[in-house]
């Protein structure tokens, strides 16, 4: 049997973020904040949960992405299972407190080769998704 290694690709985003550590996590895992800056969604803190990401963009168009919470450890690092359309990836979100507020990181791997669509959407989506981030953490508390 043969084992051959399939290299893939990762989409990352990472800044410094005015905010701390602990407002940043308030709006990567309460629902209802999730929903303003990515998609609805049934997400819940617990390692092991499943979930789902929806979206509607447009009549008769549906976007649905199935998770599960892979890692959590609170106002640090927050990791689950991302898969929809034959994608099947990992989304990690690593916070680290800085003298101004906290480095962001987010990682989507596991793009194969023959995903090249699939990695391209991903990085300007993770941008337009980062963008409405910043929308929500400047206008709560």
């Amino acid at each position: 049997m043969t084992n051959i290694a399939i290299e893939t690709r990762s989409v990352v985003v990472e800044r410094e973020i005015p905010y701390p550590p602990e407002k940043i996590w308030r709006a990567l895992t309460q629902p209802h904040l999730i929903e303003e800056w990515l998609m609805k969604n049934d997400f819940k803190p617990v390692t092991g949960h499943r979930f789902n990401l929806r979206k509607d963009p447009r009549p008769g168009v549906s976007i649905v992405v199935d998770c599960q919470v892979t890692a959590i450890e609170p106002n640090k690092t927050l990791s689950y299972t991302w898969e929809a359309y034959g994608l099947e990836s990992v989304v990690t979100w690593t916070l680290v407190p800085t003298s101004t507020g906290t480095r962001l990181r987010m990682e989507q791997s596991g793009f194969r080769p023959d995903q090249e669509q699939a990695y391209r959407g991903a990085k300007s989506g993770w941008r337009r998704y980062s963008a409405n981030l910043d929308q929500v953490l400047a206008r709560t508390d």
